[in-house]
């Protein structure tokens, strides 16, 4: 890589030009569709893995991040804690399930599609590692792991190719950093510690808002664990299915919650692992025939021993035509429901109306979905605690004029809501904005303060607000 400090827009030129000048060399319609459809999400989680084993996260990290991402293919901006926790919970290396298909395809077509694919994956993660100027050790060493595990698919010419064949594991020097830190056994299963049911619960009540749902939870995990008791001492305990429907509108802490049940049932036992994996229709669904099967597979996959998460469920069979494969999505998932009812759990979540006509568009869902949770949309007042705690995490005060501008702005979007409203997403979202228009002032000082860095001014609201109005 060049010596030359990187930017962002460097970044973002040199990956989107990699992609597009790789695709340009696929002659097969279906392979270049494949490509460019998984890329992006493919090259994110390969960015969060190269930052795992590098220095600490910086806002030019969140950049590049954000800046990773097609019009085809968005993704949600990503803020600074969000990114640390995702870098934090990275899974290692596994190839792309396209890149079977390109070695394959080779030994037809005398093609070298896979090398350059080698090439290019190599490529671009040294230029994630170089994202903060400097590219460590351990980064290389991973990168290098990385390039090794693509020429083992490719060497075994994709034939009986399984993704957890190929699970690239960390570098040395940062696989012995991580075993100074624990006492745990060379051979140990990479499993999660289990944590406290206490500490988890009061996590959930620290939650602004929710309270019905907060009796919910407790009152389901009440349940799972006197089933247990009665198990353990010999009494019969009634069939009980523990997947669940989540209600409500959007940015209504329906993803933290499922986070958090996926980690309470990993506490008591009832799963092996409790991560989430979220997914929707587009990480379930392909557009060819064939495919939705496999695509749909991985995924579950993936989410053995947690929680699979899929937003807006709904989507799955809103489509019509005989070219939709959501119904094929649907069917795959209620098999492996069934097979693999002792370690997976399956949380479907959308719009209140909606969800309840999926679950009563098929009698296999009706039958393992028999619990809703229903999240109802944040007062004003809720709205305004949730946007002060992001400015806590994120080390930010809000000045009394500031607040005072904040509450009324909320309770105004509040009283204006429609089924559109955006709830948490909404206050994210004016929070991103103060976040640079206080930036743009506070660069503009001479020598500002700790105290200036901090805070967040009326001044920076009204400039926020005329942006709102611009857009």
């Amino acid at each position: 890589m060049s010596k030359d400090k990187i930017t962002v827009k460097m970044v973002e030129q040199k990956y989107r030009a990699g992609i597009q000048a790789f695709a340009r060399t696929l002659c097969d319609p279906t392979q270049r569709l494949n490509f460019m459809q998984e890329a992006d999400p493919f090259f994110r989680r390969c960015a969060l893995a190269v930052w795992k084993h590098g220095p600490s996260v910086t806002e030019k990290h969140v950049d590049a991040y954000n800046a990773i991402c097609s019009g085809e293919n968005t993704a949600p901006s990503i803020l600074f804690f969000e990114l640390c926790s995702a870098v934090e919970g990275a899974p290692e290396f596994t190839p792309p399930a396209f890149f079977a298909d390109l070695v394959r395809a080779d030994q037809v077509s005398r093609r070298n599609s896979a090398k350059k694919f080698t090439e290019l994956c190599s490529i671009l993660l040294l230029l994630f590692a170089a994202v903060d100027d400097e590219v460590t050790a351990e980064e290389a060493a991973y990168v290098d792991s990385c390039t090794q595990t693509l020429i083992a698919v490719a060497e075994s010419k994709g034939d009986s190719f399984r993704p957890q064949d190929y699970i690239t594991t960390a570098p040395d020097a940062a696989r012995a950093q991580t075993e100074a830190k624990t006492e745990a056994a060379a051979d140990a299963p990479e499993v999660p510690p289990v944590e406290k049911v206490e500490d988890l619960l009061a996590e959930l009540d620290e939650l602004c808002g929710l309270e019905q749902v907060k009796k919910d939870v407790r009152s389901l995990i009440n349940l799972v664990k006197v089933r247990r008791l009665r198990e353990e001492n010999g009494l019969s305990v009634p069939p009980m299915s523990l997947h669940l429907v989540f209600l409500g509108n959007p940015g209504t802490g329906k993803t933290t919650v499922a986070r958090l049940l996926a980690r309470l049932y990993h506490a008591i036992g009832v799963l092996s692992k409790g991560q989430l994996v979220e997914t929707d229709r587009s990480g379930l669904v392909a557009g060819y025939v064939g495919q939705t099967a496999i695509k749909t597979q991985e995924v579950i996959t993936k989410a053995m021993g947690g929680v699979l998460f899929i937003d807006e469920a709904y989507s799955l069979t809103s489509q019509e035509g005989a070219n939709d494969f959501g119904k094929e999505a649907i069917e795959i998932l209620l098999k492996n429901m069934e097979d693999h009812r002792d370690d997976l759990i399956v949380i479907v979540a959308g719009y209140t109306n909606l969800m309840q006509q999926f679950i009563h568009s098929n009698p296999g869902l009706e039958s393992r979905f028999n619990k809703y949770f229903y999240f109802e949309d944040y007062t004003a007042d809720q709205l305004l605690s949730i946007l002060e705690s992001q400015c806590r995490r994120n080390s930010y005060t809000l000045s009394d004029e500031a607040k005072e501008k904040a509450a009324k702005l909320l309770a105004e979007a509040y009283e204006s809501r429609d089924e559109n409203f955006g709830n948490a997403r909404e206050v994210r979202n004016l929070f991103e904005k103060l976040v640079a228009c206080q930036s743009d002032r506070v660069a503009a000082m001479e020598a500002p303060t700790k105290d200036d860095l901090m805070l967040i001014t009326e001044a920076d609201f009204d400039a926020a607000a005329g942006e709102q109005e611009t857009e």
